[in-house]
């Protein structure tokens, strides 16, 4: 049976100098293989101590049970601080809590259903797209960029990719992710506030550039409310929504480095999740038949036309389990911890892996196979419960889970109903995670009209 692709993981020991490069050429391939059916791993070096954690009772005593125990450790943080500022990805405690009071109300149920028309116009665009490449081959990659990032402006701003603000801060951030691996050397030893993190001079100037930009908008958009005539898209909701606890409201400082993270986590990991899923259905044509055949319930924008999608929803979750877009999360024990019987220092990193989770051989039947059908079946449903966490779990859960899943199925169904994608002589897509799982060498595929 064919299995859609996955790294090589690493042979042996190999010392700290040596795994630091591999970690920051790609996260994944630099674990062993045996982490794929382990419970718990441990790590030490003579700068940290880590531990590896792949038994969901564990996940969810850190991220569900005793979360601010646990809070998001710093380490990842140092690498993304130029662009994310003090947004709320890289918070902890009563910061991150006043923080998510005020972002939290924007993403609730019933905004779904006023971010929807939005969503369905930026997937109607992403298709049209297409029609430039008909009978062409190309890397889809640099096009799901495109319109995960249309549908971060359209929701957030009301302005489409076109617009001249959202193309330059989507060409800078182009820039930025080329230039920026996920961890620099701060994550691997302890360095004081004074010295240097060792950030590529592109990686400062773009995340300048972005941020520059972003003040832009949002300054503009301030404008807007304080005259009243604000459009009434998620950054007017997020700019006007008063912490219930204060009484106040993030100022422009702030907001920026929020849209930062929207962007961020709303583009960079939809973006992935849209160029494997078009992948995974080329490598499996008789899944691409059945979604193309369920699109054909697309009509005029609707938000009931999403309980229509049933398979098109199962393609994109077990898209999300195999290349979950962020491959591992790391919190840091604030106190010393017995976990699973083994002793955790203060200060120790806590790993979660989606990408081994979700792979976990004593916990999936089949993990490395592609199987949207799984999702109906007894072991699908009971690891959905226990053993899936694409948007992390908990009170930290990403708050635009539920929007990310509209954004990926309409996106994949007025695709698909209108171009069959076809696999290329291009070599086998490798997965690597730098920011989020990408390709290591683009997705190519071949766009043929139905």
């Amino acid at each position: 049976m064919t299995k859609p692709p996955k790294p090589s993981a690493r042979v042996g020991k190999v010392p700290l100098w040596r795994y630091a490069r591999l970690f920051r050429r790609d996260i994944i391939s630099a674990q062993p293989e045996h982490l794929y059916g382990a419970w718990m791993a441990e790590f030490r070096t003579p700068f940290f101590h880590s531990f590896m954690a792949n038994d969901p009772e564990l996940i969810n005593l850190l991220l569900k049970e005793r979360p601010d125990d646990f809070p998001k450790s710093d380490r990842v943080g140092e690498g993304l601080r130029p662009l994310l500022g003090n947004s709320v990805f890289l918070t902890n405690g009563e910061t991150w809590k006043r923080q998510r009071r005020i972002i939290d109300p924007a993403f609730e149920g019933g905004r779904l259903r006023e971010t929807f028309p939005a969503i369905w116009q930026a997937a109607e665009a992403a298709a049209a797209r297409f029609s430039a490449h008909s009978d062409q081959e190309i890397d889809v990659e640099p096009e799901a960029s495109h319109a995960a990032a249309d549908v971060i402006f359209r929701t957030l701003f009301s302005i489409p990719i076109d617009h001249r603000v959202a193309r330059d801060v989507y060409e800078a951030f182009q820039a930025y992710q080329r230039s920026q691996p996920i961890l620099n050397i701060a994550a691997f030893m302890p360095l004081p506030r004074w010295m240097p993190r060792g950030f590529r001079r592109t990686t400062k100037r773009s995340a300048l550039q972005i941020r520059r930009l972003i003040r832009e908008i949002t300054q503009q958009r301030q404008r807007e409310i304080d005259a009243g005539n604000a459009p009434q898209d998620l950054a007017t909701k997020i700019m006007t929504t008063a912490d219930p606890e204060t009484g106040n409201t993030f100022d422009v400082d702030e907001m920026v480095d929020q849209v930062a993270i929207f962007f961020l986590a709303g583009h960079e990991t939809s973006a992935s999740s849209l160029a494997w899923s078009l992948y995974l259905l080329a490598l499996f044509p008789d899944w691409q038949d059945r979604v193309a055949e369920e699109a054909q319930a697309l009509g005029e924008c609707d938000f009931g036309v999403l309980s229509k999608l049933r398979i098109t929803r199962d393609v994109f979750r077990e898209t999300l389990r195999l290349y979950p877009p962020v491959p591992m999360m790391v919190r840091e024990a604030q106190k010393e911890e017995t976990l699973r019987k083994r002793a955790a220092p203060r200060g120790a990193q806590l790993v979660m892996s989606q990408w081994h989770l979700h792979r976990h051989t004593r916990l999936w039947d089949a993990p490395d196979d592609f199987k949207p059908d799984r999702w109906q079946t007894e072991n699908g449903q009971a690891c959905a419960r226990n053993a899936y966490i694409p948007f992390s779990a908990g009170p930290r859960v990403c708050p635009g889970a539920g929007f990310a899943m509209i954004e990926g199925v309409l996106m994949l169904a007025h695709i698909l109903r209108d171009y069959r994608v076809v696999l290329t002589d291009h070599p086998t897509p490798v997965p690597v995670a730098h920011l989020t799982v990408r390709s290591r060498d683009g997705i190519w595929l071949r766009i043929v009209r139905r």
